[in-house]
């Protein structure tokens, strides 16, 4: 029984569900960033390269006997390759400045609570009754 309380207590820790939560934004996130670089980068990059598209750049290596007999290419397909790091890049990059603007609003709050004095607390009636009695000693 010890064994699946101690499950229990690590799934529904915080950390265990921030991190599922992150994983899942982080995998739906990775889709727009394909989209962008597939849709939206990709096909000026390539038409301002002569019109060539990066994931059919390979290299053909020779050919050999398919499962349905046909001789089949053989090919070093670096293109996709090319196309997968510029998606690295990107995603790097949006994450780069994620951390960032949240490390910039870190500044600016933690320098706003230094910025504002914190009043001090009133003294009790016996601290200003021991005040009074000082300045009188000290006047004497």
């Amino acid at each position: 029984m010890s064994l699946i309380k101690e499950f229990r207590d690590f799934a529904v820790k915080g950390n265990a569900v921030d991190m599922a939560v992150g994983v899942i934004i982080g995998g739906a996130f990775g889709k727009i960033v394909t989209s962008i670089v597939n849709d939206l980068i990709m096909p000026p990059v390539g038409w301002l390269c002569g019109g060539m598209n990066f994931k059919d750049l390979a290299i053909k290596l020779g050919e050999q006997v398919g499962e349905d007999g046909k001789m089949v290419p053989v090919n070093f397909a670096y293109g996709n390759f090319i196309q997968t790091t510029i998606d690295f890049i990107i995603v790097a990059f949006c994450v780069f400045m994620m951390v960032k603007g949240i490390n910039k609003l870190k500044d600016k709050f933690s320098k706003e609570k230094e910025a504002e004095p914190e009043a001090p607390a009133e003294p009790s009636a016996e601290e200003k009754l021991l005040t009074e009695i000082r300045d009188l000693l000290k006047n004497k």
